[in-house]
């Protein structure tokens, strides 16, 4: 025994570390603690695997949902059929949309396939092209009135069954019975790719416009308007209830049962499934209330409910952060217990407050539950111009579309979830920002 052996408890001075005893139990506590750092790095490894399989085989799948097929067709503009050019431009706008489109289309293809005779033939002929093709001609004569009478290429939309087939997705050597692009079909697509008229480019409609039954023609950019309208009104109804109540909570509200019973019940409701929120809009917002289904305003009230529990956890976190001393130094300075909370101590909580409050934006932007319940699975196709207008927002036009039987959808599903993605991500990385910019260390 040493000198420092007499300063140790007497327990561990019969403690012998260098006997076998003692390194066979310090092996296995150091085995017990590489053990748990493998099973710990293995638990990252294949989170972050799944979340890569999972990104992967969306962005796979969805990057050709922003791509559609386009077929060039030299199309005549017959004088004959169209109206006269030099007519006022509203007249000839009006015009216009009276003519039969699909006429000049018919005639166009069959001036290509002169040998197409069958009413049955010419019927698959004209299905290469989207029924947005006669939309297409329209706006291209309405644009540009000078080119009735000629002759011109014109790049138009082919269907659905020949974007898959040009994207691969279509295997053109099954037996005719097991696909719908038949025999003769995929010979003129055949004889249009030989001369190069046939090309996949960037669909820009896919943003710009809204649904449609046709996922040639489908676009997220109503779904996106209805849920930027939503979360406004989210954000506007949820936010200042949420931050006054947190304040109340931690600055004002008496420590007693009453105010035990709230905080439980708050906590308690961030745990909520989200379709309670939506059984309680169904139940008020429509049934007693009477608002109108399917309209923004219903659905941002909705989900200000499901967010109200997270914005105030997260703010009363946050103001609880902030350093008693600087309530009690503006006290000392003669501040009102109002003046303290909402001069000193909210100001230096409201990047934490900032940040829980997008995050619970961002769990709402990914809700569709709750809309569902409330009506906001109807077919939109017009854009929402007001919080009153019928609209539906990405989950939901997502779910749509992922219902939808059509091969097309499938790709056009995954292309949505990449755009809802990105506005989660974009959502979260503000957060993240405004935590690092504005955080208070104390």
């Amino acid at each position: 025994m040493n000198d420092n052996d007499e300063h140790m408890p007497p327990a561990m001075q019969q403690v012998d570390w260098a006997s076998p005893q003692m390194k066979a139990r310090l092996n296995r506590r150091y085995w017990m603690d590489r053990l748990f750092r493998g099973l710990g790095l293995s638990a990252v490894a294949a989170a972050t695997l799944f979340l890569i399989v999972l990104l992967g085989n969306i962005i796979q799948t969805g990057v050709s949902g922003f791509f559609q097929t386009s077929i060039e067709i030299d199309v005549s503009f017959d004088a004959s059929i169209l109206p006269d050019p030099a007519l006022p431009r509203s007249e000839f706008s009006q015009a216009v949309a009276q003519v039969n489109m699909q006429r000049i289309l018919r005639q166009a293809l069959l001036e290509k396939f002169p040998d197409v005779k069958a009413r049955g033939d010419v019927v698959r002929l004209t299905r290469l092209l989207s029924s947005g093709a006669r939309s297409q001609l329209r706006s291209l004569v309405v644009r540009s009135p000078n080119i009735v009478g000629t002759t011109i290429p014109v790049q138009l939309l082919a269907s659905d069954e020949v974007d898959q087939a040009v994207k691969g997705n279509i295997d053109v050597s099954l037996p005719e019975e097991n696909r719908k692009l038949k025999n003769k079909e995929v010979g003129w697509l055949s004889l249009l790719q030989s001369e190069n008229r046939v090309s996949l480019n960037f669909h820009p409609r896919f943003i710009t416009s809204g649904d449609s039954r046709e996922p040639e023609l489908v676009g997220v950019w109503g779904a996106v308007v209805g849920s930027a309208l939503t979360l406004l009104v989210t954000l506007l109804t949820a936010f200042p209830i949420g931050l006054a109540a947190a304040i109340y909570l931690e600055e004002f509200a008496p420590r007693n049962r009453l105010t035990t019973i709230i905080e439980i019940n708050i906590n308690n409701l961030a745990a909520v499934p989200s379709i309670v929120f939506g059984l309680l809009g169904l139940a008020f917002f429509l049934g007693a209330v009477g608002m109108a289904r399917s309209a923004p305003l219903v659905g941002g009230l909705t989900l200000a409910l499901l967010s109200l529990p997270t914005i105030i956890i997260s703010a009363r976190a946050a103001i609880t952060a902030v350093p008693q001393s600087i309530r009690d130094a503006a006290r000392g300075l003669g501040a009102s217990p109002m003046q303290v909370a909402f001069h000193h101590v909210v100001p230096q909580a409201m990047p934490g407050i900032l940040t829980g409050t997008i995050i619970g934006m961002s769990r709402a932007l990914g809700e569709s539950a709750p809309l569902l319940m409330i009506g906001m699975v109807a077919f939109i196709v017009d854009v929402p111009t007001g919080i009153d207008d019928p609209a539906t927002v990405l989950p939901v036009q997502i779910f749509l579309w992922a219902d939808s039987p059509e091969r097309a959808f499938i790709e056009k599903t995954s292309a949505a979830i990449m755009v809802l993605l990105f506005f989660l991500i974009s959502m979260n990385g503000i957060a993240i920002w405004l935590r690092q910019k504005f955080e208070r260390n104390w």
